[in-house]
């Protein structure tokens, strides 16, 4: 890491001069880093402890509906690398039944898991395609499952306004991300072709339903992928709803990264957990080999955070890079502009490091390089 890097690391964790006080910084900008090797029991111990250092879990969910938005990243549970799909680049069933316990221990008055899959069948269906124990997710208490790649459950869209906005007004989602009180975004720690890094903020892509944002899209059987997201070439004839009158560029490396940084102001999370247990590197996915080599990687820590912009900050500076506000041109955004930063702008959260209070692991103690 540069000089330069290190310094802001120092801000940060250190309380040095740089360091703002607590009454001119954020006060979501608070973020916990924790160690945990594997996913047995110690995944518990360690989510609690992140609670703990965030000033505890009950003053967030007590009484409340917690959306938790989950990343299955497609409906292939093929081992990956030599590994099971979420030790790799899903969201892992070991880290959902620790939280969801935590969260209905704390107080929550219901716990629903939602995911947008490429799939027509119920969200609880494919988790047991995957391998997940969806009886025992039930067992914990009120859990509820939503796939919400169309309306779902609900009998109209849920009209998401964006202040702002770079590309979007506003967004049409499941009624799942309006009603509710408090939203989880649970994802894994890893990099991403087109954004950089896809961490708990780009796992809010997925909560744009296929049938309205899909190559389908105007079929509410739809369940192909989001290509008019990325570039409106060969998508010609789908109006996406609420994009703003004069968007014009085409290019997926400009537009993905500030419609992550619309969604996330759409849609505000309130807990921002990255799981960094194991992961991989390289891309987000077995679908990026050919742009360069993909390995597992073990960090061993879960981050979490009260604000994703500064949770991902975090996590962006534990894969080894120097500077999670960096332009286009500086990894991990080489070949895009940086969605953090984006956010940062608009206002959404602080991606500055000396901004951001890292509690429990130092970045440095915490920091596992992904090249």
């Amino acid at each position: 890491m540069s000089a330069a890097g290190w310094d802001r690391l120092r801000a940060a964790e250190t309380g040095s001069d740089a360091l703002p006080s607590a009454a001119t910084r954020r006060p979501d900008a608070k973020v916990a880093v924790v160690p945990c090797r594997s996913y047995g029991a110690e995944v518990h111990t360690a989510l609690a402890r992140c609670g703990d250092l965030l000033g505890g879990l009950g003053a967030l969910v007590n009484h409340k509906t917690v959306t938790v938005k989950i990343n299955l990243t497609g409906t292939d549970f093929t081992p990956f690398l030599g590994r099971p799909v979420g030790e790799t680049y899903m969201t892992h069933f070991a880290t959902v039944r620790a939280l969801g316990a935590l969260l209905l221990a704390a107080g929550a008055r219901r716990v629903r898991l939602v995911e947008s899959t490429q799939s027509k069948a119920e969200l609880e269906q494919t988790l047991v395609l995957a391998g997940w124990d969806v009886n025992a997710l039930r067992a914990l208490g009120p859990v509820e499952f939503e796939n919400t790649r169309n309306l779902g459950h609900g009998p109209r869209y849920a009209r998401l306004r964006v202040p702002g906005g770079y590309v979007f007004s506003a967004f049409d989602c499941n009624h799942a991300y309006e009603d509710t009180d408090v939203v989880v975004s649970l994802a894994k720690l890893k990099n991403h072709l087109t954004a950089g890094v896809t961490l708990t903020m780009k796992n809010l892509f997925g909560i744009t339903p296929n049938a309205l944002y899909g190559d389908q899209a105007g079929r509410e059987d739809a369940t192909g992928g989001r290509g008019p997201l990325h570039s409106p070439r060969g998508f010609e004839q789908i109006k996406l709803p609420g994009i703003r009158a004069g968007v014009t560029n085409a290019d997926p490396t400009w537009r993905v990264p500030r419609i992550v940084a619309d969604l996330c102001a759409a849609r505000p999370v309130h807990l921002a957990i990255l799981d960094g247990i194991t992961a991989m590197s390289g891309g987000e996915g077995p679908w990026c080999g050919d742009a360069g080599p993909l390995k597992f990687t073990a960090p061993g820590v879960l981050i979490a955070g009260l604000n994703p912009v500064s949770t991902d900050a975090v996590g962006t500076a534990v894969m080894g890079y120097d500077n999670p506000r960096a332009p286009r041109g500086t990894k991990p955004f080489e070949i895009c502009d940086n969605h953090l930063l984006l956010a940062e702008q608009s206002g959404t959260g602080t991606a500055d490091l000396a901004q951001i209070e890292v509690r429990g692991l130092t970045v440095r103690q915490a920091r596992c390089p992904y090249g």
